[in-house]
């Protein structure tokens, strides 16, 4: 099954760029080559309606909601070109959601750390907790490895609630890109998820 997706992922990422299409990320994607960047994620599409049970992938053994043929191969897209344009992921954090995990495992990211802080608490959407923000914005402002960016999957109310409007309208799969400072967690750019592969191509 997965094979169509990933076969799909790679068209998707070594198709060409419009002819005079460029994109305003790729000066962000060349300093993520060098690390010290975390990048906090929005997980991929999934139905706001978990799966009836007899179609919930085996590993769903909760029933939750799940990634949707749309959101696996743009998460394998992008893990085809995050390998493209070599951006070094170091330490992943994801929430324990089904569709968090997935959106990690298919983009092919290292093994998450899974925390609580990052889950929407069994309640699919429901509005982040001050706690959970606070925590959030501490990880976020934590200093990746050396040469590396570290990488959070959560969900959009807990992103929300965290950075304001600097994830105002984020869309499925999009990451807010953050540097580390003293003062807290500074936003640099966002990247959607579906212009990775794009950023990739031109990179060619």
């Amino acid at each position: 099954m997965w094979s169509k997706w990933a076969m799909a992922a790679v068209a998707l990422c070594c198709g060409s760029l419009a002819s005079g299409q460029s994109s305003s990320n790729a000066a962000l994607v060349d300093a993520l080559r060098h690390g010290g960047y975390v990048l906090v994620m929005r997980h991929a599409h999934a139905p706001e309606q978990p799966p009836p049970p007899a179609a919930a992938d085996p590993a769903n053994s909760k029933d939750e909601r799940q990634l949707d043929a749309d959101g696996q191969s743009a998460a394998l897209a992008m893990g085809v070109a995050l390998r493209t344009l070599r951006v070094p992921v170091g330490a992943v954090w994801s929430s324990p959601t089904y569709r968090a995990q997935e959106t990690a495992r298919l983009v092919g990211l290292p093994a998450p750390t899974i925390v609580a802080e990052l889950g929407d608490s069994g309640h699919s959407m429901q509005a982040a907790t001050d706690k959970q923000a606070k925590w959030l914005a501490a990880l976020a402002n934590r200093k990746p490895r050396k040469g590396t960016d570290s990488l959070i999957v959560t969900q959009y109310p807990n992103i929300k609630a965290a950075f304001g409007s600097e994830a105002a309208d984020m869309k499925d799969g999009e990451a807010l890109v953050l540097r580390p400072s003293k003062t807290g967690p500074t936003p640099v750019g966002r990247i959607p998820m579906d212009e990775w592969p794009q950023l990739a191509a031109g990179a060619r």
